[in-house]
Order: structure tokens, then C-alpha cells, then sequence
């Protein structure tokens, strides 16, 4: 056998197998798995972020509203930030998710004075996952990225602000550092709040490690899809961007190149103990340069007993209460905890 029969037959198999465990994968997002038909992944699984939708779009599918109407509270182009808060916040939902994500903290943050903004972005019908209606994020990330960099002018434009404060769940955290980085963001940002992100990529609670062998990544191939698990059944099963998302993939090799933050933002940084979707946990605390600032925190160091899953995290009161402080020190929200 040839060495590069031999590298095409490993690749092949790290494929069948991960997929296989991944399908067979235990609930890993806090929602129940449902039997899934054929080849098709279950509802939640190890890379999904939208976790259980809750929320009153017009429109909705089995899973939960489908992003066709923004939350509550948010996408009001006629709102003018006031002294207080004089930054629109723009909320960036994750990896098969949708705008309704923030269906509980939209209005809160509304109700607080903010000028609310959401969106949805990078939906590829090229993948299995993402074919289903309501759900996006799982295009190329630089795309979604580009996405954002229109939005946030969009919002700009019409508030009159000149920047806003981000706040992205999971990919939603990775991809607007991609913004940040590549598409002129860190001129328009004053604050990168991000929840669960998959920083510095996932191991899908190991399941790359009982794949492929190896925990390096290395099996994550290139970052446009073309090889390794980013391509064959993942991708197509799963999406170009969750496979971006593996620990070691070119895509996040290129983000964090040139260092995790940058100059004149400020970042918190929120991870759960209880992650099994962005894993390690850890992964997704960033270290600043001079002239950032990060705060790395934990869910449990707020309330100790908040065991929210991955996918439900944008509607933690323990989050929300991290979320408000960050983007407003004086903020009168009270530990959900007591």
C-alpha cells in the first residue's frame, strides 16, 4: 500500500468514526437527543449552540423559532443610544442557531436603556444541517464575518453611534474576533463580550481525540473544507463552519496568529465548568496585549450552582447578569444567585 493510499485510508476512517460517535454521541447540550433518521445529526448534539429555543418568532420549526423575526426588543433601526448607554449592542448567535438565541436578553438589555441589534448570518444549504430552516452559522466563518462587518455598519448608519459593543455566543464569540481582526471591526468595537466561544477551537468533548488518535487538531485538515475532517461526511453533514471550529484547524491557527486580542478593546471572556460543546472549557479564555484588557471568567465564580448547558447559555440569569456589568460597570442588575 502506497504512504498516500495509506493517508487517504486513515483520513476515511477518522471520518466514518467520528461521525459515528458523534451521531451516537450522548446529549452534550443540555436538550434531549432525538432519534436521528438516516444520516441526519440530532437536534443538539456535541457542535450545536442553538441549544432549546424558546421565544415568540412568527415563525418556527421543530426545534424552535426560525430566526424570521427579530427578539423582543431588538432590530429597532429608529433608536437613538442615550448618554447612558451610548453604544448599540449587537448580539451574534452561534452554530446552528439563529437571532432568537437572545429572546430572553434582548429585552433585558432593552428594558436597561440599550439599543438592541441582532441578526442572523451564514446560512449554507450545502450541509445536512445546514438545510434545516431556522438554522444558520454554518457557512464559512470569514463570510459570516463579512456579514457582520454590513450589519454593524447598518447599525452605525442608523443610530448614529460610532461604535457598538458586541456580544457573540459561542462561534458567534469567534467569529466577530474574526471581524475584529480581518474586516476593519476593531475600529467600530468598543466591547467583545463573548460566551462559550470557541476561541481557541473544540475537541468536541474529545471525540476528535477518539477518532483520530490525536488531540492536536491536525486531523481538522484546512480551513476552506477541501481535506481532513473539515471535508467527506463532516461537511457535509455538520457545515464548513463547525469544522472550522476543531482545536487546530487552519481557520483558527489564522485567527489567533497574530495574538488573541486587540489594542483598544476591551474583552470579557465568560466559560462554563460545565462546557461539553467548546471544549476544554478553558480554551476560550484570551490573554490581552498592551492596550486590551480581558476579563476571563467563570459562570460558577458568579453562582456557583448555574449548571446551564453550551446551547442555553444566552439565557442564563447568571450570564446576563456578567453581560450587563461588562457592558455597563454601574448597571443595576442583581446576582441571579442572591
Amino acid at each position: 500500500m502506497s504512504a498516500d493510499h495509506a493517508r487517504r485510508r486513515a483520513r476515511t476512517v477518522a471520518n466514518t468514526t467520528l461521525l459515528t460517535l458523534t451521531l451516537s454521541a450522548s446529549p452534550l447540550c443540555g436538550t434531549a437527543l432525538a432519534d436521528p433518521p438516516a444520516i441526519e445529526p440530532p437536534s443538539a448534539n456535541t457542535i450545536a449552540d442553538n441549544g432549546s429555543r424558546s421565544g415568540s418568532a412568527s415563525g418556527s420549526t421543530a426545534d424552535g423559532p426560525d430566526g424570521s423575526t427579530a427578539p423582543p426588543g431588538a432590530n429597532d433601526f429608529g433608536c437613538r443610544p442615550s448618554a447612558a448607554h451610548p453604544r448599540p449592542v449587537v448580539l451574534v448567535h452561534g452554530t446552528w442557531g439563529n437571532q432568537n438565541a437572545w429572546d430572553v436578553l434582548a429585552p433585558q438589555l432593552k428594558t436597561e436603556g440599550y439599543c438592541v441589534f441582532s441578526l442572523n448570518y451564514g446560512k449554507d444549504v450545502t450541509s445536512v444541517m445546514g438545510a434545516k430552516p431556522g438554522s444558520y452559522g454554518n457557512g464559512d466563518i470569514r463570510e459570516s464575518a463579512e456579514e457582520l462587518s454590513d450589519f454593524v455598519d447598518r447599525v452605525l448608519a442608523s443610530t448614529g453611534a460610532t461604535k457598538v459593543d458586541l456580544v457573540g455566543h459561542s462561534q458567534g464569540g469567534t467569529m466577530s474576533r474574526q471581524y475584529l481582526r480581518f474586516d476593519g471591526g476593531a475600529a467600530k468595537v468598543s466591547k467583545m463580550i463573548t460566551i462559550a466561544a470557541t476561541n481557541h477551537g473544540t475537541t468536541m468533548n474529545g471525540l476528535i481525540t477518539q477518532a483520530t488518535g490525536s488531540a492536536s487538531g491536525s486531523a481538522a485538515g484546512s480551513s476552506s473544507g477541501s481535506s481532513g475532517l473539515a471535508g467527506g461526511p463532516i461537511g457535509a453533514v455538520f457545515g464548513l463552519a463547525s469544522t472550522q471550529q476543531l482545536v487546530g484547524s487552519e481557520f483558527i491557527t489564522a485567527l489567533n496568529a497574530g495574538g488573541d486580542t486587540l489594542p483598544g478593546i476591551d474583552y470579557t471572556v465568560i466559560a462554563t465548568h460545565v462546557d461539553k460543546t467548546s471544549t476544554p472549557p478553558e480554551a476560550t479564555f484570551l490573554t490581552a496585549v498592551p492596550g486590551a484588557t480581558v476579563d476571563n471568567l467563570w459562570v460558577q465564580d458568579i453562582c456557583s450552582n448555574d449548571t446551564t448547558p453550551h446551547g442555553d447559555l444566552p439565557k442564563s440569569p447568571t450570564v446576563a447578569y456578567i453581560v450587563e456589568k461588562a457592558l455597563d460597570p454601574s448597571s443595576p442588575a442583581t446576582l441571579p444567585c442572591g
